[in-house]
């Protein structure tokens, strides 16, 4: 080891096909690194900072058969992001007996909040804003980070960034791409879900400009980087049995989904969430 931890770069058509290619590239050339979430047998974990490139993010195949729940949580985790439907799980940080969410990504980005200050920041609607009034500014993002808070909580956001700018494209559409930026991703377990809802966003972000500015508004490619991107050792022998041995066993169309034929369970499993949710904390 020359003590430099791996920078990969891998990319994809589509995001299920970029972050099958994220998993490999991790797998075959990651470096070897503990984490904090050890148990004293579990090998050390496969880690890198990795970029990934999603060429279109609304291609098809767009879902990847081994993400690790079902399609409903994947729902249940796009409502979570762009909608705000567990936002009331957070904790009131002036109350060290509260107990519940340090945040919520949803909480962050759309109600950003100063302390000693009754002013929330919709950061969201500030970019939509922003790029709507001049597309190619370098100036709309929204962060999750909040460094009175952060560097001191047991569970600080994962997601610190999201970066947009708006491309004319040869279509007389604008082009809205996006880069996020997390400081720790879990690649088996949590990346693509990240990635899924981030897409999602993305294009509400899209919708958002188009009724401000009047323009159309296509998505851009989708850029997902993360600092730490690893493997949990503890994940090595489901990972080697479940994700390794597809890739020799079945094709590529085999071991995703398209979007648009799995759309409608997802769509009829929002009321149930919508109500899970609600209940959730009391």
């Amino acid at each position: 080891m020359n003590g430099n931890i791996p920078v990969l770069f891998v990319e994809g058509a589509c995001l299920a096909e970029a972050w099958e290619n994220s998993l490999i590239s991790l797998y075959k050339h990651g470096c070897d690194i503990k984490t904090e979430y050890d148990k004293p047998d579990d090998p050390p974990s496969k880690d890198c900072s990795m970029t990934i490139v999603v060429i279109d993010p609304l291609a098809e195949p767009m879902i990847h058969k081994d993400f690790p729940c079902g399609l409903d949580d994947l729902q249940e985790y796009v409502l979570e992001v762009t909608q705000g439907i567990k936002d009331h799980l957070v904790r009131d940080a002036a109350d060290a007996q509260d107990t519940r969410w340090e945040y919520t990504y949803h909480q962050r980005l759309f109600k950003y909040l100063i302390p000693d200050s009754k002013q929330l920041f919709d950061q969201i609607e500030l970019v939509a804003q922003k790029l709507a009034k001049t597309p190619h500014t370098r100036r709309a993002q929204a962060i999750t980070w909040q460094v009175w808070e952060d560097n001191y909580c047991f569970d600080p956001p994962c997601l610190q960034s999201i970066w947009c700018r708006l491309l004319p494209g040869d279509d007389q559409n604008w082009s809205l791409n996006t880069n996020v930026r997390f400081r720790s991703n879990d690649a088996y377990k949590a990346a693509f879900m990240n990635m899924f809802a981030l897409i999602q966003l993305q294009l509400q972000i899209a919708g958002r400009i188009e009724q401000l500015a009047g323009f159309k508004v296509k998505l851009g490619r989708y850029v997902h980087q993360a600092d730490s991107y690893h493997l949990y050792g503890s994940y090595f022998k489901d990972f080697q049995a479940r994700f390794l041995k597809a890739l020799e066993t079945r094709t590529f169309e085999q071991r995703c989904y398209n979007y648009a034929d799995v759309k409608f369970m997802m769509d009829e499993a929002i009321p149930a969430i919508l109500e899970k949710a609600r209940t959730m904390g009391r």
